[in-house]
């Protein structure tokens, strides 16, 4: 019998269950345990990123007129935020809509859990997948493209809340429109498209200077590109702000869009999330 098992046993015999936090934690092991089982998953996931990365900043290498900087270091933070958004909204939306479909939720719904440990165990997945995403990056964004750490603690500090925040955001969105596919089937197509575009309009892809306005205007909607903004504001030197639509980092209005989206995304997750397939009422 496992420690947590026994763990359990004791609570039981003792009169105490154990409480959300706790299964929340054990859901989370177990969510990590299954996601590094599939190794083709894993590859795929941390890969992705790394990939377009390369290509895009072997591509476009050139340096950026009066940035201070070259296109290839320009990608590095903007494929960080796309790959914090990929291992939450993107993997979440898909994963829980195959759940349902599989009626995998629905059993789960049927035992003493509390709900909010099946949220929590996802939450613990996401936050462990996009800290190693973002690591990766990182370490390849300073070893080949001469990507400088930040020296001021302060950046960092910005850096940890943009994580946080730009996480939590994503990670609820993608709880939300996992609402959205009819099945498990169709979720793929309909959490990925709305994704690719977000990334091509919020500067992933295409630096912000030369994106038209209104496309950027729709982006702003979204937490991506101000995850992009942010980090871009950690990563590079101020010369680079001239850049952004604005010409300056705005770490305050970054702070002030992601905690809002964190909080509409709770909202969207109370009002939509389902349990069971709408095809089975």
């Amino acid at each position: 019998m496992s420690t947590t098992a026994v763990r359990a046993d004791r609570q039981t015999a003792s009169g105490r269950l154990p409480g959300a936090w706790g299964l929340g934690l054990q859901r989370g092991a177990l969510e990590i345990r299954q996601f590094f089982r599939q190794r083709d998953q894993v590859v795929f996931t941390f890969a992705f990123p790394v990939v377009f990365l390369f290509l895009f900043a072997s591509i476009f290498s050139d340096d950026v007129r009066g940035a201070g900087i070259t296109a290839s270091q320009l990608y590095v933070p903007a494929m960080m935020a796309a790959g914090i958004m990929s291992t939450s909204f993107q993997s979440l939306g898909i994963s829980i809509a195959i759940e349902r479909d599989e009626k995998v939720l629905r059993r789960l719904r049927g035992t003493p859990m509390p709900p909010a440990s099946y949220f929590l165990g996802k939450i613990w997945l996401v936050l462990v997948t996009g800290a190693l995403e973002t690591a990766i990056l990182l370490l390849v964004g300073t070893t080949l493209y001469d990507v400088k750490l930040p020296s001021d603690l302060g950046k960092w500090a910005d850096f940890g809340w943009i994580f946080v925040l730009g996480l939590t955001a994503c990670a609820l969105l993608g709880i939300a429109i996992s609402s959205v596919p009819k099945s498990g089937k169709s979720a793929t197509s309909v959490v990925v498209l709305p994704f690719l575009v977000l990334q091509f309009i919020s500067g992933v892809y295409i630096a912000i200077d030369t994106i038209p306005d209104w496309m950027l205007n729709i982006g702003a909607l979204f937490p991506l590109k101000w995850m992009c903004q942010g980090l871009r504001g950690v990563f590079l030197p101020e010369s680079a702000k001239v850049l952004e639509q604005a010409g300056d980092w705005e770490f305050g209005r970054i702070a002030l869009v992601l905690g809002a989206w964190c909080v509409g995304g709770l909202l969207l997750c109370l009002l939509t999330f389902r349990w069971k397939n709408r095809r089975r009422g």
